[in-house]
């Protein structure tokens, strides 16, 4: 049998036929164009899907379902998209919209976030592990867990917003409406933003070169190549991005203790330039740090492919 797996995303919607390990045989794209009506993106859903089978070499019949993975509030009971900020979607019964315009009868729905835990957990980073949490460092901070190889996602569908654990009391301003989230401090935008600020008083620092004197040029990684190249205003940011971000797993480790943690997004593709400082401070405060079996902490494997992969991996 085969599988469907959807990554809905504001920008594009992304999907891939696999076998039953998760295994993509054929994907393709395209333009989500978000300011349409629900049903008009859910028609480019359904026939990025047919294509999709045409383009394998199979039937309608063949495959077992569909799985998506969406921005938002996917109630699975019901088979819809509740709330998505980024899309047109309140109570939208995707799930039957979907099954109807394709032909296969069977429809999964899953938040983005977590079907891309679940996703690095069948083949990724957590491949083999029963209990594991991917982050991601993206516009914000997103999170996935999984429990007993299944997602978790509380009574409500809602869960579990990691990005949104306050760190630091009354702190920075977050896009959810409170202070200090983890969010404000260790998403890629947080990062921006620090870097932006020291820029403002590190006026001969190597950050301005890079980004051709223009502050609005900084980008996640502007810091970050400042300080491999001996910039001691760079240096600094990072510093305090690893610290702040190092703050927020040993949470979640504290609170999870997975067998591992991944790491994905945009800013964890400075691999071990960011992992290595950042274990040395998990290392010292993570309550099991005197344990034999510990979380392991490792960047994510999947890239873009992971909401596919777990998309179409949410019925096994």
């Amino acid at each position: 049998m085969y599988y469907i797996g959807i990554d809905l995303g504001g920008t594009n919607i992304a999907a891939g036929i696999t076998d039953e390990t998760g295994k993509i045989l054929v994907k393709g794209s395209v333009p989500t164009l978000a300011h349409r009506e629900s049903d008009e993106i859910t028609k480019d859903m359904a026939d990025l899907c047919l294509s999709l089978i045409e383009k394998l070499g199979i039937t309608v019949a063949d495959v077992k379902y569909i799985g998506v993975a969406t921005p938002g509030i996917a109630n699975r009971a019901k088979g819809t998209v509740d709330y998505a900020c980024s899309l047109p979607f309140v109570n939208y019964p995707l799930c039957k919209k979907l099954s109807t315009l394709t032909g296969i009868k069977k429809v999964y729905i899953e938040n983005d976030a977590n079907a891309a835990a679940l996703g690095e957990a069948v083949q990724g980073a957590a491949k083999n592990c029963d209990n594991s949490v991917m982050i991601t460092l993206g516009t914000g901070v997103g999170g996935g867990c999984i429990i007993d190889r299944k997602v978790y996602s509380g009574f409500n569908f809602c869960g579990p917003e990691l990005g949104h654990i306050v760190i630091v009391h009354g702190g920075r301003q977050c896009s959810c409406g409170r202070k200090g989230c983890w969010e404000a401090y260790s998403s890629a935008t947080g990062l921006i933003n620090m870097t932006k600020e020291k820029m403002e008083t590190a006026k001969d620092s190597k950050m301005w070169e890079l980004c051709d004197g223009d502050i609005n040029k900084v980008s996640g990684r502007t810091a970050f190549s400042a300080a491999k190249a001996g910039d001691a205003a760079g240096k600094e940011v990072v510093d305090e991005y690893v610290a702040y971000l190092a703050d927020g797993l040993v949470n979640i480790i504290n609170i999870f203790q997975p067998e591992v943690l991944c790491i994905g997004g945009g800013v964890s593709g400075e691999g071990d330039y960011l992992l290595k400082p950042v274990k040395a401070i998990v290392d010292k405060e993570d309550y099991a740090r005197d344990s034999i079996s510990r979380t392991k902490i490792k960047i994510a494997e999947l890239g873009n492919d992971a909401g596919i992969i777990g998309a179409a991996m949410l019925g096994k």
